[in-house]
């Protein structure tokens, strides 16, 4: 069986890493997966990048100032939606052409136009498509929020200025899916329960299969190793509790720096011996900006792409926080569980399905800083540490590991192909 699995990144963004993992996965059972990008970051052979061309730009620029315009000319939200109105007819590539099932992923920004997809649709190919957010079963926003209006059709959208209006873009981009969706043989998969149960309430997806599946994890990279060996590589001191943070860009408010910075200062006001104790570890765009906020020593790194130099940070540090305000399945929530390293996080999105409560890490009361707080403190100062570390790494290997979740995408292909060998 052959597998094309698209996205618009190689392997910038969550579910770029994850459509990556995938491939591999497939591949090291038995599938002839391929994958095809309009950005691609290293030369991997079976990662095809569509022909570079000024006309990527141009079909990201063009998609942005449709939003722009239609958002009275505001900034607001910008990259919040999307509208999917410009991106390339892959169905004339020879990989397109060869493929047994397409497997659509994270496809924004100008790499498939709903045009496209129809187009794919039409070939008669069946189509997976792994929801990394809610953009598929939304109008046009990644994120919802409190909106429920996706449930039966988009309108007076809150991520446009003034609510965009009875018939605004997230109307007219809600009907240009419906009918795109319509007669399309599209299974929908969600990385989490949470996502699955949104997606469920769509009218845009009412008539389609929707179940969920995680994203895969390699077990024998990401494992416990030896914290004192990790800490040297590193450079990072041995005689401290250390706390690890990251994300692409350090400063999106959506990963909720804010609460880290209060949790750590209220953390410092009530317990002042951790001062001396405790330090934090942070990897990112921008993460020395974290010196000047945080009240424990900051060991600032850039942005890591290197899985290999990842597996050191994260066997390196003693628990990994994740303040995020909104996620889906967060990769580095299953990274460092896979190295043994509990994690604190909120209430929020998939993470209460990978971190269960006082068993390999603590879920916070959703945007509570105090509650992050007593998380951060009941993780590092429980007696049973090594305990949770233990079942940290158990959960990965049940749950995420590559073997697994290759199966399940395989049942998948197989069962919408009508090849059940």
């Amino acid at each position: 069986m052959r597998v094309l699995i698209i996205n618009t990144s190689e392997r910038i963004g969550g579910a770029a890493i994850a459509a990556s993992r995938l491939m591999e996965s497939l591949k090291n059972n038995g599938i002839k997966a391929k994958m095809l990008v309009r950005d691609k970051q290293t030369d991997q052979i079976s990662v095809v990048q569509l022909d570079r061309s000024w006309m990527n730009l141009v079909r990201f620029v063009w998609e942005r100032t449709m939003i722009w315009k239609a958002n009275h000319f505001k900034k607001d939200n910008l990259f919040a939606v999307s509208i999917a109105n410009t991106g390339t007819n892959i169905t004339s590539l020879p990989e397109f052409q060869q493929a047994d099932v397409i497997h659509l992923h994270w496809i924004n920004q100008g790499m498939l136009s709903l045009n496209d997809i129809k187009q794919i649709s039409a070939s008669g190919k069946p189509i997976v498509w792994t929801m990394h957010d809610m953009w598929p079963c939304t109008g046009i926003c990644h994120h919802a929020r409190e909106c429920t209006n996706y449930q039966t059709e988009c309108h007076n959208c809150p991520f446009l200025y003034n609510n965009g209006g009875k018939k605004d873009l997230s109307y007219k981009i809600f009907k240009k899916k419906e009918a795109t969706y319509k007669n399309a043989n599209i299974t929908f998969v969600a990385c989490s329960q949470w996502l699955h149960s949104l997606a469920e309430k769509s009218a845009l997806l009412s008539r389609h299969r929707i179940i969920d599946i995680p994203n895969p994890i390699n077990i024998n990279l990401f494992k416990p190793r030896d914290k004192k060996e990790a800490r040297e590589k590193c450079n990072l001191p041995q005689n401290k509790k250390l706390l690890l943070f990251g994300s692409v860009k350090i400063t999106d408010k959506r990963k909720g720096i804010d609460y880290l910075v209060d949790s750590c200062r209220i953390l410092v006001e009530k317990y002042p011996e951790m001062k001396d104790s405790i330090g934090v570890v942070v990897f990112g765009n921008e993460s020395s900006q974290l010196k000047e906020l945080i009240p424990f020593p900051v060991y600032s790194l850039d942005f890591v792409n290197d899985e290999k130099a990842m597996v050191n940070i994260y066997n390196s540090v003693d628990l990994y926080v994740t303040p995020s305000l909104e996620e889906n399945l967060p990769n580095t929530i299953m990274e460092a569980m896979a190295c043994g390293v509990p994690c604190v996080g909120f209430n929020i999105g998939g993470i209460p399905e990978m971190i269960d409560h006082l068993h390999n890490g603590y879920v916070a009361e959703y945007k509570s800083a105090a509650d992050f707080a007593n998380g951060i403190h009941w993780t590092l100062t429980d007696s049973e540490y090594p305990s949770l570390s233990e079942e940290a790494a158990r959960k990965v290997v049940t749950h995420y590991s590559e073997g697994i979740i290759s199966k399940k995408y395989i049942d998948v292909y197989n069962n919408i192909t009508g090849d059940n060998a």
